[in-house]
């Protein structure tokens, strides 16, 4: 329990002592403006059982709260108790950090319960994209939240790298008038990832143009199904192709998954499951196709199997989602996956509820991703791939740190620059609600000012160079905290101190936004306080409490940006 937990905790107790009835912790809430008070207690809850207006409790509690060891001062104010913490609650706030160290935040309300969480299902063949980054952000940062929650995560990517996207681009790098693929195929290329993407973008307009196209593209399809043969052959040397760019990507954004699924591996497993699921009347033949009627569910109807025998998706995720249950003993199984699947992810899930699985099954939606000129689709190549994206995010990046320390050796530079780059694609991705679309700028998110990466990772450079400037070695045993007494101080410890409440609501949410709002604005706070209040030049004693409050601010800035899964710098 942190100690604003055990603040609460006692305060709730007294107040529940002298009203007689029940206070919990959730019932205290934030005043809306730190000059009311610190912690704040509704009281119109309590008013049907004890016979009373909000108003006479708030007043009855604010009077029995005079002279408790936490509290300062007690007000009330209409049907609201307002509550200043003392100056033993915020030392034991400070001193809660410094035990806790680098897992100040967590906690263990997941009770180790298994849960896996699957993301980054990149297609391989198409091109790897901003799109795809809010993903990987928003999956990789849950997966660091959900840890540190207390569950045990288990991290994992599907990889479809067998559907129909595979036999259009297979298709057209076969055909006779590719010469380019042709040189291609012969001679290699530099960035195989890349001219796969910007061939499924080509085959798609080509199908459109050819007559008969679309019959030779489901010959494909079968034939790589069938695993012989020359498209088959091609396909796997291409695929691989996809799988070594998802790798470097991987490596780049420091993303790291327990295991990795790809579509192909249950194919086989899944066209059994569907005689089987069709001899017991959970599927049924309609128009040759095998569909799931789920009508009754309101949930339409689900194709899994085309006419012409081909494999949807359904054919590989059930027997999928089985291993996972069974194989990982699940209590729970998320799927990150953009909100155009809804519909698809409630049915597959009503399959699984049918045929009795009931670990519980959830899809974590995210809105698009949209460039400056509209949204963008692989299918035109109206994207901005990832390569390209990186190039300016690191150009950029480089610019901005050399304009600064233009005396920086090149490793150094190279090495912020990275840090800076990668964490604005990744932030960008998170900092707002997945249901929010978001309009991609990249000059908007590598602003050094402003609600971005590279804005808290300058925050926490700052406070190092402060702390490297001191004329002193900091050394929390001799530390007075009493020396804290400033208002701007004990703002900054209140925010301090709701941390855990951030890293718990982010938690339940599947939130990253909102440990992002909350580290922008304890970095603002911050920001104002060593501007307005002397660190260096104050006296030994008031310097030394003011040092080890910016150093208890840099780690909560470092391990909030570790959660969103962005590196901190200690220069910049």
């Amino acid at each position: 329990m942190y100690a604003l937990e055990k603040i609460k905790h006692d305060l709730s107790a007294a107040i529940g002592r002298s009203i007689k009835t029940e206070v919990k912790l959730s019932d205290f809430v934030a005043p809306p403006q730190a000059e009311l008070g610190d912690i704040s207690l509704p009281c119109f809850v309590f008013a049907k059982a004890l016979a009373k207006s909000p108003v006479e409790i708030a007043a009855e509690i604010s009077e029995k709260l005079s002279g408790m060891k936490w509290v300062d001062k007690s007000t009330a104010s209409g049907p609201y108790v307002n509550i200043s913490l003392s100056a033993a609650a915020l030392v034991a706030i400070l001193k809660d950090i410094v035990k806790h160290g680098a897992k100040y935040g967590e906690n263990k309300s997941g009770a180790k319960k298994r849960v896996m969480i699957e993301y980054s299902n990149a297609n391989t063949h198409k091109e790897y994209h901003v799109g795809h980054l809010r993903n990987i952000a928003y999956g990789d940062s849950v997966s660091r939240i959900l840890a540190a929650n207390g569950w045990k995560v288990i991290p994992v990517s599907y990889i479809n790298d067998f559907g129909i996207h595979v036999a259009k681009t297979i298709w057209w790098l076969y055909h006779e008038h590719n010469i380019e693929a042709r040189k291609i195929l012969k001679e290699g290329t530099e960035n195989k990832g890349y001219f796969l993407g910007r061939q499924y973008a080509e085959a798609t307009q080509r199908i459109e143009e050819h007559e008969g196209a679309k019959l030779e593209v489901g010959q494909v399809m079968q034939q790589i199904e069938s695993r012989r043969g020359d498209m088959y052959k091609l396909w796997k040397k291409t695929r691989q192709w996809s799988i070594d760019q998802f790798a470097t990507i991987y490596k780049e954004l420091g993303v790291r998954f327990s295991t990795t699924f790809y579509e192909n591996e249950f194919i086989e497993a899944g066209l059994k499951m569907v005689k089987e699921l069709e001899t017991k009347g959970v599927l049924k033949r309609s128009e040759g196709a095998v569909i799931a009627d789920l009508e009754a569910y309101k949930l339409g109807v689900l194709v899994v199997l085309r006419s012409d025998g081909t494999a949807l998706y359904p054919v590989a995720d059930l027997p999928l989602a089985i291993k996972k249950i069974k194989g990982y003993k699940l209590d729970h199984s998320l799927y990150v996956v953009d909100v155009r699947q809804s519909l698809y992810f409630n049915q597959l899930f009503k399959i699984l509820e049918l045929l009795g699985y009931k670990t519980k099954l959830e899809h974590l939606t995210y809105d698009f991703v949209k460039l400056p000129s509209g949204m963008m689709s692989s299918r035109t190549g109206n994207i901005i791939p990832y390569e390209d994206l990186k190039n300016m995010a690191l150009e950029k990046a480089k610019a901005e740190i050399i304009q600064r320390h233009n005396n920086w050796p090149t490793k150094k530079i190279n090495q912020v620059a990275s840090a800076v780059a990668f964490g604005a694609l990744k932030f960008e991705m998170i900092k707002v609600g997945s249901d929010k679309s978001i309009t991609f700028d990249m000059d908007s998110a590598l602003r050094f000012d402003g609600f971005t990466a590279a804005y808290l990772q300058y925050a926490y450079a700052r406070i190092q160079s402060i702390k490297r400037k001191a004329p002193l070695t900091l050394k929390r045993s001799t530390i007075d905290y009493a020396q804290l007494n400033e208002t701007r101080e004990k703002v900054l410890i209140i925010k301090l101190a709701n941390f855990s409440a951030s890293v718990s609501a982010a938690g339940e949410k599947r939130d990253p936004a909102e440990i992002a709002k909350y580290l922008f604005d304890l970095a603002q706070t911050a920001n104002d306080y060593y501007h307005a209040v002397p660190v260096l030049k104050a006296d030994r004693s008031t310097g030394a409490a003011r040092l080890a409050l910016l150093d208890s601010i840099a780690l909560v800035i470092e391990q909030g940006l570790k959660l969103l899964g962005v590196e901190v710098v200690e220069e910049m």
